[in-house]
């Protein structure tokens, strides 16, 4: 049997959320994007170590989504979306978050609840990357691993289209969540 549990976070709420996240960009900046991306990684091995509830892994796996959107060598996030995806990620690399992750059962809680707020704001962003990984398999489905001058043609084809989507209906939404 299973149980569902929700809340709403308001704008007081989510404006708390977005001075932790501002806090914790502006320790980024001394960070390389590589030690972000490590910092990410590393929390991801500890729920996974933890044995953390099923809810709060179910939202993590969002945190390797956006990771993986930085180093998919054929998604190739142009400069400015990789940098608003590290922004996105600075908050997992800062070591003191409002839950401590030792907490059984909640330490990741806050994590969880931060991953949702930045996957909305990313939303363009993770609608082309989850569209592109959709195509990129369909053409690995159809033509397999040996068509590779094609499949990269189609690929890079497929990706500026995808990525100039993302930028116009990133225009057209209201201001995001976070102020960036």
């Amino acid at each position: 049997m299973s149980l569902r549990i929700s809340f709403e976070l308001h704008d007081d709420d989510l404006q708390h959320f977005r001075l932790i996240m501002q806090e914790a960009q502006r320790a980024a900046v001394r960070m390389s994007p590589e030690d972000i991306v490590a910092a990410a990684e590393a929390l991801l091995l500890n729920v996974k170590e933890s044995k953390a509830p099923g809810f709060i892994v179910d939202r993590l796996k969002k945190l390797r989504m956006m990771i993986n959107m930085l180093s998919d060598i054929e998604w190739r996030l142009p400069h400015q979306e990789a940098t608003r995806v590290l922004n996105a990620l600075a908050y997992f690399a800062e070591p003191e978050d409002l839950i401590h992750d030792d907490i059984p059962g909640l330490g990741f809680l806050d994590d969880a609840i931060m991953v949702e707020l930045v996957v909305r704001e990313l939303k363009h962003e993770v609608e082309a990357y989850e569209d592109f990984c959709a195509y990129r398999e369909r053409l690995l489905a159809d033509q397999g691993q040996n068509a590779k001058p094609s499949r990269e043609g189609w690929l890079d084809s497929r990706r500026k289209d995808l990525q100039d989507r993302m930028r116009r209906r990133r225009k057209r939404s209201p201001k995001s969540a976070f102020g960036r």
